[in-house]
């Protein structure tokens, strides 16, 4: 599944929001640009004054600006806050802010200014605090701005693409949660965006059951037989290239996965296990079903490490160059 590094040259580039100032997200977009410079060039969307002492900008007044103004500093859209971020202790004052530069970063995106947005982690807590964000998580802001009921989280790396249907909820919740519905968006909206985001006109799609050994023919469980085979069944008529319902436990060695270009999982652990075991330095977390493109890096604010210039940037240059990829794709399709 590896594929070569991207340009820029058919694209806008992507824009990357600063994400909570107290975190690793200023740091790490300084290091991607020292380390990588023009030849991955984005837009950041900050405060100027949060970013590392010392790194060199380029104020810009457009994303298409980046590529050019990289040669010289890492392009930064301003955006002021009214407090300093202090490494590890964020500040309530700033909510307001970090969700304008989301909301920012959207419109730039829905009005093609942008080719892709790549989000920096934010802290919850911290925007509740501080400006009552009434959203369960950063991916439910971003479906709101775009005006989406559902959105898909898939968490991707050169080995593997898979696709929680459930996801932040307690296991004993699966079950009730997990209905023909919910499955048969998510397959379809995946297809979609397999199609639209990564080139891939007909892709293959394995679906894993719920239970041990895939129910097992219903001695370890029901909702095999009962729901899922024959909503596959149903969508296979309608074209759609799926296998499954898989016994999990074999879905992710080498022979398996070269045989489906996605997985879809039926909760959180069954799909982000195996992915952060193959990867766990260079996954990145794509939403799909938007109208723009979104990536993120697959980590949080890191707090603890937080200006001890020691975070480890490859999930979000991963997360950049995914954005590139996803957003030529879209323009070809």
């Amino acid at each position: 599944m590896a594929e070569p590094s991207p340009t820029l040259s058919a694209v806008l580039p992507p824009v990357m929001t600063c994400g909570e100032p107290s975190g690793v997200g200023p740091e790490i977009a300084a290091r991607i640009h020292a380390e990588h410079g023009a030849s991955l060039p984005f837009a950041w969307i900050g405060d100027p004054a949060h970013l590392p002492p010392g790194t060199g900008i380029v104020e810009i007044a457009r994303p298409a600006e980046a590529p050019e103004a990289a040669r010289d500093g890492l392009p930064v859209l301003p955006t002021p806050f009214p407090k300093p971020a202090v490494p590890g202790t964020p500040d309530p004052a700033n909510a307001a802010g970090v969700i304008e530069v989301i909301a920012r970063a959207v419109d730039l995106a829905r009005t093609g200014a942008a080719g892709a947005i790549v989000t920096a982690p934010i802290n919850k807590k911290a925007l509740k605090d501080g400006a009552g964000f009434a959203y369960p998580g950063h991916t439910e802001y971003l479906a709101a701005l775009a005006g989406v009921e559902r959105v898909v989280m898939m968490l991707a790396c050169d080995a593997l693409r898979v696709v929680p249907v459930t996801i932040h909820i307690a296991l004993e919740d699966v079950p009730a949660a997990l209905t023909e519905d919910l499955l048969s968006e998510t397959i379809r909206i995946t297809a979609r965006a397999m199609a639209r985001d990564f080139g891939i006109a007909h892709p293959r799609l394995a679906v894993a059951g719920l239970n041990p050994h895939a129910g097992e023919g219903g001695t370890m469980g029901r909702q095999e037989g009962e729901m899922i085979a024959p909503l596959l069944e149903r969508l296979c008529a309608e074209g759609f290239a799926l296998s499954g319902p898989l016994p999990a436990d074999t879905m992710f060695h080498p022979e398996a996965r070269a045989r489906y270009d996605a997985a879809l999982c039926m909760y959180h652990d069954q799909a982000l296990i195996p992915i952060k075991t193959l990867d766990f330095a260079r996954g990145v977390n794509v939403t799909l079903g938007l109208p723009f493109i979104r990536t993120s890096p697959d980590h949080g604010t890191a707090f603890d490490i937080a200006g001890k210039g020691i975070a480890d940037i490859r999930s979000t240059v991963e997360a950049l160059r995914m954005a590139v990829r996803m957003a030529q794709a879209r323009a070809e399709a």
